[in-house]
């Protein structure tokens, strides 16, 4: 993991989050070793909101069930951490991870616009009732991002897989 200063090269930024399809990481990867630039990988929870913001510093947030905080999101870091390692296990791209609280997509804008990113990369919504359920209830990321930004926002979709029954 590299230092958030990337010596002057434009980042792009990538949402991730935890069981994401791995197409994301593998986009994004390519895209910024094709590009020479580093990624900014930023996972959003959605159960803190901001308190303030100062991209200098850590962000200062308070949970809605802090209770659990230190410990769950502890335990997302470091499952991310071990996720994007192995998503950037050969490459030569330098990355870091950010955690932010608040909306998913306003923070994801938010993080591009005060670091100049070049790019917004996300994954396309997971397939589910539930997932559905959520997006109606929430709106899709990608979907707000793509409405609401001046910067581009690559949305990658997620291979179909069909198992052996499926074959014809």
């Amino acid at each position: 993991m590299a230092a958030e200063g990337f010596s002057g090269r434009i980042p792009l930024v990538v949402g991730v989050l935890p069981d994401q399809h791995v197409e994301v990481l593998q986009t994004a990867r390519t895209l910024a070793e094709q590009l020479g630039v580093p990624l900014v990988c930023a996972y959003v929870d959605e159960a803190s909101y901001l308190v303030e913001w100062d991209p200098s510093r850590e962000t200062h947030r308070m949970s809605l069930h802090p209770e659990k905080d230190d410990e769950d999101v502890a335990a997302i870091r470091d499952d991310l951490g071990r996720a994007i390692t192995e998503a950037m296990d050969g490459g030569t791209t330098d990355w870091t991870l950010r955690l932010l609280a608040g909306d998913p997509a306003r923070a994801l804008g938010r993080l591009a616009s005060d670091i100049d990113a070049s790019m917004i990369i996300v994954g396309s919504p997971e397939p589910g009732l539930g997932h559905r359920i959520s997006e109606a209830l929430n709106g899709s990321v990608a979907a707000w991002l793509s409405h609401h930004q001046r910067r581009p926002v690559l949305i990658v979709p997620q291979k179909k897989r069909h198992d052996a029954a499926h074959k014809n």
